[in-house]
């Protein structure tokens, strides 16, 4: 029976997008609404009452939720910036030993292409490496980056961090030690590198210190 009186809100739609469903646990289309509660008779609305807080309504589900829903990103874009965090490492490895050695530059490479950048050649690797460096023929300065990288790091990896569970920000961390140990030990700027990239991943120093040294017995 329908009830003759009732409080139910009334939704408007504000904006259509992509977002992670947690109810569906995959990416679906989502409304951003806000609304109004309504008096309603005979589930007609008749009287309007206060506001109702923002919400996020899954078009699949129909389950509704806080709209700080959406700062999780979708797989899709997950995928997207774990590709840029490796690309982002390979690069500043690469910049932080040296461009000289060949063992180097085709690990860099092989890692870039196992990202997901099949098309990436070395001459590309090259160009982005100087582009990012911003310097002519040193790749690299005392702390074992240029600026120009240490900022892509940390706008790369930082948005990425709390996505990753922690065995995946290691395995980030292991895949610029294999770049490092490519052409032998690690250089004092690689070291740096490397720390840098551990502490962009929030890592424990002690925890990154451990990795690398076994990275050295083991190759990654």
């Amino acid at each position: 029976m329908t009830r003759l009186w009732g409080v139910r809100p009334r939704w408007r739609t504000d904006v259509l997008g992509d977002f992670f469903c947690p109810g569906c646990g995959g990416d679906r289309n989502y409304r951003r609404q806000h609304g109004r509660r309504w008096l309603r008779l005979l589930g007609t609305p008749v009287v309007p009452l206060g506001p109702v807080i923002g919400s996020v309504q899954c078009t699949s589900c129909h389950g509704r939720y806080g709209v700080e829903s959406l700062e999780q990103p979708t797989c899709v874009r997950l995928g997207a910036m774990l590709r840029d965090a490796q690309y982002t490492i390979a690069l500043a490895l690469l910049a932080a030993g040296g461009t000289a050695h060949r063992a180097a530059r085709e690990a860099a490479c092989t890692a870039v292409r196992e990202a997901g950048f099949e098309d990436c050649g070395e001459a590309q690797v090259l160009a982005a490496l100087a582009a990012l460096s911003g310097l002519g023929g040193e790749l690299h300065d005392a702390h074992g980056m240029s600026g120009g990288l240490a900022v892509e790091l940390h706008a790369v990896l930082e948005p990425l961090t709390p996505h990753l569970a922690h065995q995946g920000r290691e395995r980030l961390l292991l895949q610029g030690a294999a770049i490092a140990l490519a052409d032998g030990r690690y250089l004092p700027q690689e070291r740096e590198a490397l720390a840098a990239v551990g502490r962009c991943l929030d890592l424990p120093q002690p925890r990154v210190g451990a990795l690398l040294e076994a990275a050295t017995r083991a190759p990654y």
